[in-house]
């Protein structure tokens, strides 16, 4: 029997569409996928940890590593660059495991036309209304920011049925019950 490559999903949504939310509880709950943790040059919340929640990085050394061909994806979001650490996704895949990327709709336009198989999920929230709440429940961005973010979310929510499958985040624990399905039906795919 031939080893099963691991697959790529790709888990998007706008700022505070819960992403981040969706893949902690499929970490805590030791679902059998790795997650990838993206490289930053923006600089740590109080909460974050170099490594585990991003690989911060100077601009200069960003922009090294991108010329060297290090990212399997990379862009520029609120003025600051982002990137997957090409060598750990191919190390995960080549295992036969799955990874997570927690990427924005850019990067996921990027990881659709060159890696495969993959699968695209895009959290939508329940209404744009909901979304500005806990994007201000956060508490970590001014308001100049936290309207950024905004302008930006409509744009990104038109890019939903370009994924593969749409999860609206009205309960987290629906939500993450549904990619958990769409991860268990694709392990199970037979062609794509």
């Amino acid at each position: 029997m031939k080893k099963r490559k691991g697959k790529i999903f790709v888990l998007s949504s706008p700022s505070g569409g819960g992403k981040t939310s969706v893949c902690e509880c499929l970490k805590k709950e030791n679902f059998g996928v790795r997650f990838s943790v993206s490289a930053t040059t923006r600089k740590p919340r109080a909460n974050e940890k170099n490594g585990r929640d991003y690989i911060f990085l100077s601009e200069g050394r960003f922009k090294k590593l991108r010329s060297h061909g290090k990212f399997l994806e990379w862009t520029f979001n609120f003025d600051d660059l982002y990137g997957t650490p090409k060598d750990f996704v191919k190390k995960i895949l080549s295992s036969g495991k799955d990874v997570i990327l927690a990427i924005d709709v850019k990067g996921a336009m990027q990881i659709k036309k060159i890696e495969r198989p993959s699968v695209l999920i895009f959290l939508l929230p329940p209404s744009f209304g909901h979304l500005k709440k806990r994007l201000k429940g956060r508490r970590t961005e001014d308001k100049e920011t936290i309207t950024k973010r905004l302008r930006i979310a409509k744009r990104e929510l038109s890019y939903s049925n370009r994924y593969d499958y749409t999860v609206v985040n009205n309960s987290l624990r629906e939500a993450v019950d549904t990619v958990k399905a769409i991860i268990i039906a694709e392990r199970n795919r037979v062609r794509r």
